[in-house]
This record gives C-alpha cells, sequence and structure tokens, in this order.
C-alpha cells in the first residue's frame, strides 16, 4: 500500500509544479524596454542608454525605464568620492 500512496504523491508534485520562467531583467543592461501587445506583454533589457530605448519604443505601444537589476553602475572611491566619518 506504500508503493501506490508514494506513486500518487510524487505523481500529484509533478503535475502540480508551474513552469520556470527565464530572468527578466539582464543585469548588464542599464535601460529596459516593456511592449505590451494583444497576447500580452514582454521585457527586454538590452539597452544602453535611454534615447537609444525610446528609438525603438517610438510608434509601439512600448515604454523604457531604467533597469532596477542593473549591476554595472557601482561607484568606486575615486578622488571626489564622499567618504563617511566613522564613530567612535
Amino acid at each position: 500500500m506504500r508503493i501506490p500512496a508514494s506513486t500518487a504523491l510524487i505523481a500529484a508534485l509533478i503535475l502540480t509544479t508551474a513552469p520556470v520562467q527565464a530572468q527578466t531583467y539582464d543585469p548588464a543592461y542599464p535601460v529596459c524596454i516593456q511592449v505590451y501587445s494583444r497576447h500580452g506583454s514582454h521585457i527586454d533589457c538590452s539597452f544602453t542608454s535611454l534615447p537609444q530605448c525610446a528609438a525603438t519604443a517610438s510608434g509601439r505601444a512600448a515604454q523604457c525605464y531604467t533597469n532596477p537589476y542593473y549591476g554595472g553602475a557601482r561607484t568606486t572611491g575615486g578622488p571626489n568620492a564622499r567618504r563617511q566619518r566613522g564613530t567612535y
């Protein structure tokens, strides 16, 4: 009786799992576009500037925005960088 019960449990788990979605935001690019259509919308993060994205979005049902997961805009401690004072 254990084998049919465990087989049924495994089958139920397999059939109820949702398909895996691909990562939407590419952290290598600072600007994304969301294009709307009758069948839904999709996001493409492959733009290096807002004007480049705006040229692509022109005449379409789309909007451009900054990538919230962009990883390239990290500031390093250059000569004009502000430093925080430590508390003693």
